[in-house]
């Protein structure tokens, strides 16, 4: 058997071993483990049962991932993405007022989309066509979004009515708790841990128990939550989202998802030696395909879009070089479906300063912005502020978009737009004016 594996996953070629692949899995695991229980705390804010949620979680991630390694042979991990988690939650079904079981469908039709996209060979026609500027911004933007979530979950920044938001009540337990989780991820980061965020949820758990503000849970391994409250809801749902405002959500969930896995794909490629002289990554294409099935996979079963992580770079960065890694990663996760008790735990006090750290991540795309171009500053700007100000990823995307093609027009520079970029710009009009 280990003979097969090791010709299988090419471990003399790529000059690694099981030992290393395992432990790189491992490694990567921990990393994102907190997925686990971040992704079911936000969508039961939508009112999604989070029990039903957590198996979905589980599946979606460990089936992406396994696809990813046995498939594509690619060293690295998927799992249902924080931003798109966020913008399902907050901006969809809280502040568009719709159901969560026609967004569900709403991200079928994305991974459906992406799938199509990735089979043909679309890919490069959508790469090209989103100026790379926006791209970063819409990353830092996401960024800001998420960190006003997890500042407004966690209580340290609250509702005002004179100034919109003011600084909440630094005396209280539970915001003390969270203000706790914030350092302790802090202090794990700069110290150099590969798990921080993983470790400060646990111990943020552990201070809340010993202090209170926690219950026990009543018991820590159990057979899997039945997912009957979320199986085929997507499905069932599909024939509401022929409509404009699911137009844009559909197009959120696409291009967030597409672009996060692009971006990490290029990242993981680059660091194990697959990344080619046109900037093409080696075994790409599959990777992606991996991508687009975990994500129809994971609507089906009851979770949002599944999406590539960063942190399969962990991985990478203890030895990681092929597909078996991934591989160690979806056994796990199909592994951790026996730990749903352990959801009773992560609060909302836990959870919050896991989504300031992430969010603070994703802002590193700043740096990369030209921002001594007015035509792309302006538009760069409006796509970072307007999402945690407007509380939606998918409108500060229209008004940064739509911006950036105006102020191109007027500099001169139309016909170095992408024609894409015309035809989304038009829609974003139609969306604003019948909104």
């Amino acid at each position: 058997m280990t003979d097969f594996i090791s010709k299988y996953f090419n471990f003399q070629e790529k000059n690694t071993s099981l030992k290393t692949e395992t432990i790189a899995g491992i490694t990567t695991f921990l990393t994102m483990s907190y997925a686990l229980f971040l992704i079911p705390s936000v969508l039961a804010d939508a009112g999604m049962p989070k029990d039903s949620v957590f198996v979905a979680t589980a599946v979606a991630a460990a089936v992406g991932t396994l696809i990813m390694g046995i498939f594509a042979k690619f060293p690295m991990a998927l799992a249902p993405g924080v931003g798109l988690n966020a913008f399902f939650t907050y901006s969809v079904c809280i502040g568009m007022d719709i159901p969560w079981q026609t967004a569900l469908s709403g991200v079928l039709a994305s991974g459906i989309i992406f799938l199509i996209i990735s089979a043909t060979g679309l890919r490069e026609l959508v790469i090209k066509a989103i100026p790379t500027n926006l791209k970063f911004a819409v990353s830092s933007g996401i960024g800001l979004f998420i960190a006003f979530i997890g500042l407004k979950n966690a209580g340290i920044v609250v509702a005002n009515s004179s100034t919109f938001v003011a600084l909440g009540d630094l005396t209280n337990p539970t915001v003390l708790l969270s203000v706790f989780g914030l350092v302790a991820i802090s202090i794990f980061m700069v110290r150099g841990s590969q798990i921080a965020i993983f470790l400060g949820m646990a111990l943020t758990v552990i201070v809340g128990m010993i202090f209170g503000l926690i219950d026990l849970p009543t018991s820590v391994i159990s057979m899997p939550p039945s997912m009957a409250p979320t199986f085929g809801v997507a499905i069932k749902n599909i024939g509401n989202i022929f409509n404009p405002q699911m137009v844009l959500v559909i197009f959120t969930f696409l291009f967030m998802d597409f672009f996060d896995t692009a971006g990490t794909l290029v990242a993981v490629g680059s660091k194990v030696g697959l990344l080619k002289k046109d900037g093409s990554v080696e075994g790409g294409s599959k990777a992606l395909l991996a991508d687009s099935v975990a994500t129809c996979i994971g609507s089906i079963f009851g979770t949002t879009n599944t999406t590539s992580y960063v942190e399969s770079l962990s991985g990478v960065a203890v030895g990681a070089k092929t597909g078996f890694s991934s591989v160690v990663v979806g056994v796990l996760f199909l592994v951790s479906l026996f730990f749903s008790p352990l959801l009773t735990v992560i609060t909302s006090a836990v959870t919050a300063p896991a989504l300031i750290i992430v969010g603070s991540l994703m802002c590193s795309s700043l740096k990369e912005i030209e921002w001594e171009k007015s035509e792309v500053s302006i538009s760069a700007f409006l796509t970072i502020i307007l999402m945690p100000l407007t509380y939606s990823i998918g409108e500060g995307i229209a008004c940064g978009f739509l911006s950036y093609v105006v102020l191109m027009m007027f500099k001169g520079k139309a016909k170095k737009v992408h024609p894409v970029m015309y035809v989304l710009a038009v829609l974003f009009i139609i969306y604003f004016a019948i909104r």
